[in-house]
């Protein structure tokens, strides 16, 4: 088994695999930013635009609707128009969007630059694994799309570190920094950075192959895998490709309904499935609630930084666990052990809370050993979440549909996994509200319990399988 892999890796030009992946990962990298500039902006916001709960709830919201649009119409239009373009398209509205943000004077304006954001993040959180996956031999494909997830959490990361030294040269994210503009301008500035390199670098990279013959430019394709492997081995997955794509006609979001049966493929369903369990599991939430976990414990106001590095620290080495086991381990396994090791952290986390006191208004209190123990489960829980359901969900999606209707399988999952999010985001504080904290966090933990027996009876492992393969199997 050794000597094949090491065959297989022979035949393959890595380093030119790998630059194409990182390339289609730093979309990843944006995602999280831009995902995570939001948190250290809140206040600021509020006083700069004079808004009031609700009104700066909806600002922070607001690139969510963007995200489920944007995961629901790049699918499809990558099929019409190919990968590269919509990523491309994608970078300048993260380019645009960050500018517009930091330049906003009112809730309204700074509202529609989020939402553009949104656009772009939800196109980059479903193409650049797809990317990815169709361009990386199988034997790494899952380590490789996982660089996904491993620049998401940078992201998030990096944007948590951007935000707390820009306030703090400033004195603060409302106070004024460079050539008079407020510090949370310069947090929206600062993804200018990142979002220009993408776009330079996607000028650089080549349309995917899977796309290319899918648009009957089976000779172009060749040359691309050709320049990934060698032209006798690209010559066979051209013929391979053909097999398994509609080479008179471009998908169209239609091509899920099978038409034998006429009804959606099953593989759809599965899909579909693992991107509302991602997010039902709770993650958002556990993030969201952090801070108050922490200062439950006893920590201070001040030392939120510290808990974020910690949480984000945590993130980032189990997302390296993730690359390191998803092609040794396989998918399947991941998503089960991850299933249960999430569900008994959050069970663990609704005994605590339920037996601390709490309410809506005031939060909750609970005694030092009590604190510490939910601060533990809360990172064990992310770390479950990060070696499994946060990289392999994005792995499984970008590589389990086939080639005849990927796009499309991939719009319909991005937007349950964005509609999700949303749902969840929107519904914590009314659960909070209602039935308190402990049962809350009770309701996550039982749909760990159903992404556990979901995974192990609908979800087929797809380790060391060639696209083709896959989608010969859905055949």
């Amino acid at each position: 088994m050794e000597q094949q892999g090491v065959s297989a890796a022979s035949e393959n030009n890595l380093p030119r695999v790998i630059f194409l992946s990182v390339v289609a990962a730093l979309g990843g990298f944006l995602f999280g930013f831009d995902s995570g500039v939001i948190n250290g902006t809140v206040g600021a916001l509020q006083e700069a635009f004079d808004s009031d709960a609700v009104g700066t709830g909806f600002n922070v919201a607001s690139m969510l609707l963007g995200c489920a649009a944007g995961a629901f119409f790049a699918g499809t239009l990558a099929d019409k128009f190919g990968r590269k373009h919509v990523l491309i398209v994608a970078a300048i509205a993260f380019i645009i969007s960050a500018w517009g943000s930091g330049i906003s004077a009112s809730s309204s304006q700074f509202v529609f630059f989020r939402i553009m954001g949104g656009l772009a993040v939800g196109a980059a959180s479903i193409l650049s694994p797809a990317y990815i996956g169709e361009i990386a031999p199988a034997n790494i494909r899952g380590r490789l799309i996982s660089l996904q997830q491993l620049a998401i959490v940078l992201g998030l990361f990096l944007a948590f570190f951007s935000n707390y030294n820009l306030a703090n040269a400033a004195g603060g994210a409302s106070a004024e920094l460079w050539w008079g503009f407020g510090a949370w301008r310069w947090m929206f500035w600062m993804e200018l950075i990142p979002a220009s390199l993408f776009f330079i670098f996607l000028l650089l990279i080549p349309e995917s192959p899977r796309y290319l013959v899918a648009a009957n430019r089976s000779d172009r394709a060749m040359e691309v895998l050709a320049s990934l492997t060698n032209m006798e081995k690209a010559r066979r997955q051209v013929a391979e490709i053909q097999q398994t794509v509609f080479g008179e006609r471009k998908p169209r979001l239609s091509d899920i309904i099978n038409k034998k049966t006429g009804q959606v493929h099953p593989i759809v369903w599965v899909g579909i499935g693992l991107a509302a369990l991602q997010q039902f599991t709770g993650i958002n939430v556990v993030f969201y609630y952090g801070s108050v976990l922490w200062q439950a414990a006893g920590f201070t106001e001040a030392d939120a930084l510290l808990t974020n590095v910690i949480s984000g620290g945590v993130n980032i080495a189990f997302t390296f666990l993730a690359i390191y086991l998803v092609e040794r381990v396989g998918r399947k396994p991941l998503l089960m052990i991850g299933a249960l090791g999430q569900a008994v952290m959050l069970g663990l986390l609704a005994i605590i809370f339920a037996m601390g006191a709490e309410d809506a208004a005031h939060g909750i209190e609970m005694g030092g050993t009590s604190g510490i123990m939910a601060l533990l489960a809360a990172n064990l829980y992310i770390a479950f979440f990060a070696f499994t359901w946060g990289p392999i969900m994005w792995v499984m999606l970008g590589e389990m549909f086939s080639n005849k209707f990927r796009g499309a399988a991939l719009a319909v999952a991005g937007l349950t996994q964005w509609g999700s999010n949303f749902l969840i985001t929107i519904s914590f504080p009314v659960l909070l509200a209602s039935i308190g904290l402990g049962v809350s966090y009770g309701i996550y933990a039982a749909f760990g319990l159903i992404a556990y027996f979901f995974v192990r009876r609908l979800v087929t492992e797809t380790k060391g399988k060639t696209l083709e393969e896959i989608s010969l199997d859905q055949e």
